[in-house]
């Protein structure tokens, strides 16, 4: 929200001349989206590193923390403060989601273990849980954590709605010189006028909502710091790193073997495509979900004004919500329903979006447009709440969560910096290139579950045994909780086998 606030202002050309001279503000908003945009690709080589040296909890904190860095830059905008800090922006991203997924799907098998230890406590020893016995309550996790994060979107229009909607031209000035939207337009928007401020605010006022935002990411922080509890045991943490550094580098790429991620990486790449289009291709299409910058076109924007944008997301943000909370109806269908169901609206929609070319400043069909970013929402909600339960209950094995939430995330970054560098092709293109994907995410993960239901065995890399010889700890061999059950079956059930719930 301070990223798309700061980049509709540093675009009108009045604000640049006025409030920062020859500063090249235009110049520092594409550094900026060239940080956050690129620097994501090499978090495939230090996410898992990082996850394991620091903790899924506190890695989780410093990813918060660094958010909050950026936030806290733009009290002071120049160079050595913005970019840097776009730089590290784009550096956590990838760590924050990947201990995110891997910190849900953790809790969820903690709580089922809880919730049913008493059961088993008058018969013996614990047991291991039954493989995808955690299956239904990973899925409300994930749906509730989604529901409560498409609530950001809405949130994040806050600052435009109570703050810059007051200073902005309306349609008429701002498009005058727009001819054609939708499906017609192409690349830059041309026309789009270069002052879109009827005043210029006040530092004062500005410094207020930075410092609202300020707060906001100070509590983030202290809510994780606070509420989240640690993932593992102590000792559990020590037995991950253990494995050695070089094992935990290799391991995400080992992992591309298993044909269950082969065949949903098209998905993964589709759920970073299909984001950044609700963004940018629906109500903005410009480089990146929150930049306005020079490159404003698309459906929303182009035909009904800048001064809507913020009510269009908001609009996507509650139809992704209530899809999210709605997706615990999915306890009681088959696996595959919910993506197979969010791929279905999105297609629909695109082949409409495909022929659709709605005329600049007619606010006549400003319904649709609603109407198309609630639907966007719903499916954005199936695909993320099926994708992250699909993972956890395909990668139920603690020690291997870290690496395959790593692979998603990174598949997904390496998407939106596919979509970074084709901002100025045409929109026709854009809707194609998401509309083959599409077809191609589905086709790949039919073939996936069609392959499971015939039996056919995963390859999935051996993780190697902990090395226990860690100065400044002791470790117990018959309680070697960070055994994987392959590694138990091949040593005959030695070392105890780690399965209880304490896990």
């Amino acid at each position: 929200g301070l990223l798309q606030m700061q980049l509709i202002l540093h675009y009108d050309e009045t604000y640049r001349e006025v409030k920062y001279g020859n500063m090249g503000l235009p110049d520092i908003d594409s550094k900026m989206l060239m940080g956050i945009n690129v620097t994501p690709i090499a978090a495939l080589l230090y996410t898992p590193v990082l996850i394991r040296f620091f903790g899924t909890k506190w890695m989780m904190f410093l990813a918060v923390g660094i958010y909050a860095l950026f936030v806290s830059t733009n009290y002071w905008e120049r160079y050595y403060t913005l970019v840097p800090s776009a730089v590290a922006l784009g550096m956590a991203i990838v760590p924050l989601w990947a201990s995110m997924g891997n910190y849900i799907t953790r809790m969820a098998q903690k709580y089922y273990e809880y919730s049913h230890y008493k059961e088993q406590d008058d018969q013996g020893p614990q047991k291991r849980p039954p493989r995808g016995s955690h299956a239904p309550y990973l899925l409300v996790f994930q749906a509730i954590f989604y529901g409560f994060f498409h609530l950001s979107f809405a949130c994040a229009q806050l600052p435009m709605i109570y703050f810059l909607n007051h200073y902005l031209y309306d349609l008429n000035h701002t498009l005058y010189n727009v001819q054609s939207c939708g499906t017609n337009s192409q690349g830059i928007l041309s026309g789009f006028n270069k002052t879109v401020l009827k005043t210029l605010p006040r530092s004062r006022n500005l410094i207020v909502v930075e410092s609202v935002l300020m707060a906001v990411a100070f509590l983030a922080m202290l809510l994780v710091l606070g509420l989240c509890g640690a993932a593992y045991r102590p000792t559990e943490e020590i037995d991950l790193r253990s494995v050695g550094w070089g094992n935990i580098f290799q391991l995400p790429f080992k992992h591309v073997r298993d044909f269950r991620l082969r065949h949903l990486v098209p998905f993964f790449i589709y759920s970073g495509f299909e984001v950044l289009f609700a963004c940018t291709g629906l109500a903005l299409a410009s480089t990146a979900c929150m930049a306005l910058s020079d490159k404003i076109q698309g459906y929303g924007v182009c035909s009904v004004g800048l001064e809507r944008l913020a009510y269009l997301l908001v609009a996507y943000s509650l139809g992704a919500s209530a899809a999210s909370v709605l997706g615990l109806l999915w306890l009681w269908l088959p696996r595959p329903v919910p993506l197979v169901a969010g791929a279905g609206v999105h297609l629909l929609l695109t082949l409409s979006l495909f022929f659709w070319a709605p005329a600049p400043r007619v606010l006549q069909h400003i319904w649709i447009l609603y109407i198309a970013a609630i639907l966007w929402g719903v499916g954005s909600a199936l695909n993320k709440t099926g994708l992250s339960t699909l993972l956890g209950i395909l990668y139920e094995d603690k020690e291997r969560q870290d690496f395959i939430f790593t692979i998603y995330h990174w598949w997904q970054a390496v998407a939106i910096f596919t979509v970074y560098l084709g901002s100025s092709l045409p929109m026709k293109a854009k809707l194609a290139v998401l509309l083959l994907t599409l077809v191609a995410a589905v086709a790949s993960y039919l073939w996936m579950e069609q392959k499971l239901r015939q039996g056919v065995v995963p390859r999935q890399p051996r993780i190697p045994r902990p090395q226990h010889k860690v100065r400044g700890y002791r470790y117990l061999e018959e309680d070697n909780s960070d055994e994987s059950d392959g590694e138990g079956e091949r040593s005959g059930g030695s070392g105890g086998g780690g399965g209880g719930p304490g896990d």
